[in-house]
């Protein structure tokens, strides 16, 4: 698409010369530290920084355009705010709007629209991302899939992954239907991504802890999740985790909508049975049961928490008529997304599941259910670090957590950081804190031997992945 169809997109003013109008960008970006020759940028006003300031920056690096507000690139310049803003050559290059995030937001809402195609969108407080990469996967036996990549999944992340459905030689009818994940911290906010994306199929995974700072219950999360049931376009379909009180009631919400209903424990339209965890970690074991039939998922994911994400999956599968051959065969072929439990197997005989991407109270007690499951190891040894945005629960919930690793029967627990204080004082005698994943990776140097299953996990903020990187660093990876 060129820079003038994407201007107009967006509702932008310009005075782009012909050729500059004519020119297709190779991508839309919002990180000044990541443009790159041809991209545009779009430049968002934030708590700590403005884009605006970066304006003169990102033509430096070869963006082709910017979109602006004219009165915040003023503000933001230094010296004197002063009319035309001195960007000599570049000033021909901006796309004047009112506000930056409503002009990517409308120009996102319109592709969609006249693109009229399938979407499936996606929630859940645990599991999104990988509910959305499964989903992707299942549904590349329907059609091209367009699909929201890393957790690309606010107000921000939407209208980008939707502007790589229009730049950089790609175009909207490349795809067949589109898969989006769509997260919240607000109420309103899965609402105005479902204003722009309007799904035909909406998933909610689950409703746990993450984000109750924001909401103070897990009743508040449901009514903030639900509002992505309310966007379905009528006649749609619900995919509901009926092992979830919060989420199953959402069917009620709606009376012109299907309802696909997906567990382990409850009555569902579709199921999986024979839940057994594969030799040497290599994934997990179920029979996937559809209305369209039944068959076996070798599911390269560990852990009943993603044999929900691979349901989830499914059943959107089973809204867009796959059997349940086709849907076994495309989650066989699946592949745990970075630092979303991938198992690292160490030269020195030591196995890690790198689940360090986030965590909450919910997520972590389901990977470590995954732990005790497994067979032949000879000791299992949790590293959990803080879990944020837990508000004024948030020692206790910590506290309850290191509490049920300890009956579990783990062997050994690292805390990491902060309020990982109460949960290591939750596990009582066998754990032990660290103030920072460089300490915890150097209290597993010291003790860490061959045979040991090691899971690492911890909220975003925390960086847990430091202390995947430092014993990789020390001890190396497995060649097999």
């Amino acid at each position: 698409m060129t820079l003038r169809e994407i201007a107009r997109l967006c509702g932008a003013s310009e005075n782009l010369t012909p050729a500059l109008a004519a020119f297709e960008p190779s991508g839309m970006v919002i990180d000044s530290r990541a443009v790159k020759a041809g991209n545009v940028f779009i430049a968002l006003p934030g708590e700590r920084v403005d884009g605006h300031q970066f304006v003169r920056e990102v033509f430096e690096k070869g963006a082709c355009a910017a979109i602006v507000v004219h009165h915040k690139l003023l503000a933001t310049q230094q010296g004197p705010p002063q009319w035309p803003v001195d960007l000599g050559e570049h000033f021909g290059k901006l796309l004047f709007v009112e506000n930056t995030a409503a002009a990517i937001q409308q120009m996102a809402a319109r592709v969609l629209a006249q693109w009229n195609r399938p979407i499936v969108g996606i929630t859940g407080s645990a599991g999104k991302t990988t509910i959305k990469d499964l989903t992707a996967q299942v549904l590349a036996a329907r059609g091209r899939v367009h699909k929201s990549l890393g957790n690309l999944n606010t107000s921000y992340g939407l209208p980008l992954t939707v502007g790589r459905m229009i730049t950089g030689d790609v175009h909207p009818a490349d795809f067949d239907l589109a898969v989006l994940e769509m997260g919240m911290s607000s109420f309103g906010e899965i609402a105005r991504l479902v204003d722009m994306a309007p799904p035909t199929v909406g998933i909610v995974g689950n409703v746990g802890t993450a984000h109750i700072e924001f909401f103070g219950t897990q009743e508040r999360v449901a009514r903030a999740k639900a509002e992505l049931v309310d966007g379905i376009k009528p006649g749609g379909t619900a995919v509901l985790n009926a092992d979830d009180a919060l989420v199953l009631a959402m069917r009620e919400r709606r009376g012109d909508l299907n309802v696909l209903r997906f567990g382990i424990e409850n009555e569902a339209e579709v199921k999986a049975r024979d839940i057994a965890v594969l030799p040497e970690l290599r994934g997990t074991h179920f029979v996937l049961v559809t209305p369209q039939g039944e068959a076996e998922v070798q599911l390269p994911l560990l852990g009943r928490h993603n044999v929900y994400n691979a349901l989830a999956a499914a059943a959107a599968g089973v809204a867009f008529n796959l059997n349940a051959e086709q849907i076994a065969r495309q989650l066989n072929a699946a592949a745990p997304s970075p630092m979303r439990g991938e198992v690292v197997r160490l030269a020195n005989g030591v196995t890690l599941v790198d689940d360090s991407y986030n965590s909450n109270p919910p997520a972590l007690l389901q990977a470590v259910r995954a732990l005790v499951e497994a067979p032949g190891f000879a000791r299992r040894i949790v590293v959990a670090g803080e879990m944020l945005e837990l508000g004024e629960q948030g020692a206790q919930m910590h506290y309850e957590c290191g509490k049920a690793i300890a009956d579990m029967g783990i062997e050994k627990v690292i805390g990491v950081r902060g309020l990982a204080t109460s949960l290591a004082e939750g596990a009582g005698a066998l754990a032990s804190f660290a103030e920072t994943p460089e300490a915890a990776a150097e209290m597993l140097l010291q003790d860490c031997r061959a045979g040991d299953l090691v899971l690492i996990k911890g909220s975003r903020g925390v960086r847990t992945e430091k202390i995947v990187e430092r014993l990789k660093q020390k001890w190396g990876v497995a060649n097999r």
